[in-house]
């Protein structure tokens, strides 16, 4: 029978929720990404709480346990089951917070390294894809969108459409974050992994940041440069969040007559940016660093046409095969 581990030396004074801040204090992190991070460490120690198990002295058979409860308990609105993608994710956190905690001596070793894992097909993103001609269509609904939110949801869509931001990054502008560039208008962020980044901004986006924050401006009697606070944000000025961009996108696509518009989210915008992108030639490379991916083969993920015949090499080698026959 095994026995669990005897209790590691613990600094004074430190419990669970003080070793997750000092973890992510210690990782370079946009805030997004920092509280998805804490959520997937708090529903552990939730569990174990449940159980009466002190997560220090955890052993891989416990997360074992962990990893099936969150495959077969409902979650979300739509009350099915995580995905295996989301359950490898939150171990994955969980196994990077052991990890901090074996540096500090806190535990003797990290259960999550011999936990069981879902298998996840690094070719396939569940997330819900777009056409040009849906992404048009979607474009023009927000153009024809009427009401007092109208002009900052044509920025919103704008950008998520033209640049492919995450949902986390749209949020997280500021005014202040707008700039300009050996002519090129532009808007940097902090991405994901906390990295700095900057992105090209299209007229037509540009257009539509320029007629919001006018409108904005105007209502406040002030003039646009002295906005100050949250790009996006609702009526009372709050910053708008990532749950009413879920939203908006859904409404706009029911709008626009989208027949999978229930199932789309701020990230079909996202795969349809790089499966454009890619469809118009523009080089894996470049796509890559626009979208802010470490690894290409994600880039490649994204790209929901990459398997299209069309596309196949066989057919450039043929071609300049019958040139030089020619």
């Amino acid at each position: 029978m095994l026995s669990r581990p005897s209790a590691p030396p613990v600094l004074p004074g430190a419990g669970p929720e003080d070793f997750t801040e000092a973890w992510l204090r210690n990782r370079r992190l946009s805030e997004h990404t920092r509280d998805a991070y804490r959520r997937d460490v708090a529903g552990w120690l939730a569990w174990c709480a449940t159980r009466e198990l002190d997560p220090l002295r955890a052993t891989f058979l416990d997360v074992n346990a962990y990893g099936r409860t969150l495959e077969a308990t409902p979650a979300g609105r739509n009350g099915q089951p995580l995905t295996p993608a989301t359950v490898a994710r939150r171990l994955s956190a969980l196994s990077s917070w052991y990890d901090f905690l074996v540096k500090l001596r806190a535990v003797d070793a990290n259960p999550v390294a011999g936990a069981d894992r879902p298998r996840v097909d690094r070719d396939h993103s569940a997330t819900v894809g777009l056409t040009p001609q849906e992404v048009d269509a979607l474009l023009a609904a927000a153009e024809a969108d009427t009401g007092p939110t109208a002009v900052r949801n044509r920025a919103a869509i704008a950008l998520l459409a033209d640049l492919g931001l995450r949902v986390g990054e749209l949020v997280s502008l500021d005014v202040t974050d707008l700039g300009s560039e050996r002519g090129h208008r532009s808007v940097r962020f902090v991405g994901k992994g906390g990295k700095h980044r900057r992105r090209a901004l299209t007229p037509s986006t540009a257009y539509a940041i320029d007629a919001y924050l006018a409108a904005r401006a105007a209502a406040r009697n002030v003039a646009p440069h002295e906005l100050t606070g949250p790009l996006l944000v609702t009526s009372t000025g709050a910053r708008l969040d990532r749950h009413s961009v879920f939203r908006l996108v859904r409404r706009l696509a029911r709008d626009a007559g989208i027949p999978s518009w229930a199932k789309l989210s701020p990230h079909s915008l996202r795969h349809a940016f790089a499966t454009t992108a890619r469809a118009e030639g523009v080089p894996l490379e470049d796509v890559q660093d626009a979208m802010g991916h470490a690894d290409p083969r994600t880039t490649r993920r994204y790209d929901r046409d990459r398997h299209n015949l069309d596309r196949d090499p066989a057919y450039v080698i043929w071609a300049a095969r019958a040139r030089r026959g020619g």
